[in-house]
């Protein structure tokens, strides 16, 4: 059994563990029944995921149609996010782990460097207040849209060819992506840092793929156990992402492959902005009396 074949054995044991404690998870806060999917949550995780495949990430897409419909809390909008993305994501790695040639000494290091990020980083986040989440949220959004811009404007280099990483090379690699891996649990997305990272360590930009969607695979699963603990998520709503997103990942991978997404991208950074800015607001706004918990349930 090679090293490749490990780690999709490996990755399916992440799964398993992840549907089976999100499920006792959920007995034990008292859940008898399975919630009937939302088709708006379900669509918005199609489109998300859809383009999350396409590399132009799904965190800030969500958050951002989330808050401009007002649709969940936003004190569970980290929580939702690593839940309802996870299944989904881990359809692309197993599909660009699989397709695209790269070191597997080099990609199970930064996968473990970034699931442990991310096993620090939820236990922290999980516990946040409103308040914090939405600062927190409000800068982590900017910092998102910032590095799309770099990339839009071509300010990132390229990147090389190689499909490996050594030495020095390595050891930064592995300190970005447990940093990456931590920032996951306020929903900056790894997948645009992950890319220029790889690109300014000198790889081949299609190198980058299995490395973020590998990363996200293993460390989605364990970051959204902890918050799923912690009852920082919205059940609806993330189950229903996540049917509506593995069947647009597989549209996306194995049929579209492809689009010219520089204006999608010139949109994403304009929305990513305008959440940013309603984000900080809310922070600064002090929550009445009356204000439910959590937003309805979406139809």
């Amino acid at each position: 059994m090679n090293a490749k074949t490990l780690l999709f054995v490996a990755l399916a044991a992440f799964i398993l563990y992840y549907v089976i404690s999100w499920v006792s998870l959920a007995r034990k806060a008292g859940v008898s029944k399975v919630p009937r999917p939302s088709a708006a949550h379900a669509g918005i995780g199609a489109i998300a995921n859809f383009f999350d495949t396409l590399g132009i990430g799904s965190f800030a897409t969500t958050t951002s149609i989330w808050k401009f419909f007002k649709l969940i809390d936003d004190r569970v909008i980290p929580g939702t996010l690593n839940a309802g993305h996870t299944l989904p994501t881990v359809t692309q790695a197993f599909i660009f782990i699989a397709i695209v040639t790269v070191d597997t000494t080099t990609l199970i290091s930064l996968i473990a460097a970034a699931v442990l990020g991310a096993w620090l980083g939820a236990g922290v986040v999980a516990k946040w207040d409103r308040r914090k989440v939405q600062i927190g949220m409000g800068f982590a959004l900017i910092v998102a849209a910032g590095l799309m811009l770099a990339t839009q404007m071509e300010w990132i280099p390229g990147g090389g060819e190689a499909t490996a990483l050594t030495g020095t090379k390595l050891m930064i690699g592995l300190i970005g992506n447990f940093i990456l891996g931590a920032l996951m649990s306020l929903g900056i997305g790894l997948y645009g840092p992950c890319m220029i990272m790889i690109s300014l360590l000198g790889m081949a930009p299609t190198v980058a793929f299995p490395i973020m969607m590998g990363s996200c695979a293993f460390l989605m699963p364990v970051g959204s156990v902890k918050f799923i603990r912690e009852g920082g998520y919205d059940l609806r709503a993330a189950m229903s992402m996540a049917l509506g997103g593995i069947p647009a990942v597989l549209v996306a991978a194995l049929i579209v492959k492809s689009l010219p997404l520089s204006i999608v991208r010139w949109l994403v950074v304009v929305v990513v902005l305008y959440t940013a800015f309603m984000m900080l607001r809310s922070a600064t706004r002090p929550r009445s009396a009356s204000e439910p918990e959590l937003a309805p349930a979406v139809e």
